[in-house]
């Protein structure tokens, strides 16, 4: 029997959601990433996707200024570093340093890569608009990599754990 349920109680239930770490420049240039969940393919010609991120986050400002980022999809083996950098702000710490996730250089942006990511989309912003909280930046492929011995990625739960494609759930971990 369907009941009433608040936003949240809903929004909820519509876990789980893919889980990404987006990586981009500071507005000193300095790289950062942030665990976002809130992505999608937008469009196959051009090649699009976008993201929704928060106004309050230390990257939006940074996305907004620099015009780039990369959506990196972490394995599983990756889920420590990938859960720091959602849960902790590059305002007061460096997130790439933090992790003890491995980063290398994009192959035409900025912003570097997670070094064995499932996939990565390098993107170049080119439209952004607001909807409520968020500003939903739409992203063109520039360029996209991945790791083709471990396809698998990871999804955020309802309780806020990671967990990868085959769902092996480590209870004892974030």
């Amino acid at each position: 029997m369907m009941k009433t349920l608040s936003q949240n109680e809903a929004f909820a239930r519509s876990a789980p959601m893919v889980y990404t770490v987006v990586t981009s420049m500071d507005e000193q240039g300095k790289p950062n990433a942030l665990g976002v969940s809130w992505v999608i393919r937008t469009s196959f010609e051009p090649f699009l996707m976008l993201i929704s991120i928060d106004h309050s986050r230390y990257s939006h400002a940074g996305i907004q200024k620099n015009r780039e980022f990369v959506i990196n999809y972490p394995g599983p083996d990756q889920k420590k570093g990938a859960w720091i950098c959602g849960t902790t702000t590059g305002r007061n710490s460096d997130k790439i340093k933090t992790s003890g996730l491995s980063f290398i250089k994009s192959e035409k942006v900025r912003p570097p890569t997670i070094d064995g990511a499932a996939v990565a989309f390098e993107c170049q912003v080119i439209s952004e608009f607001e909807t409520g909280d968020h500003t939903v930046f739409i992203g063109k492929i520039v360029a996209t990599r991945g790791n083709p011995e471990d396809e698998r990625h990871l999804y955020v739960t309802a309780q806020f754990q990671l967990y990868p494609l085959d769902n092996t759930l480590d209870e004892s971990e974030p």
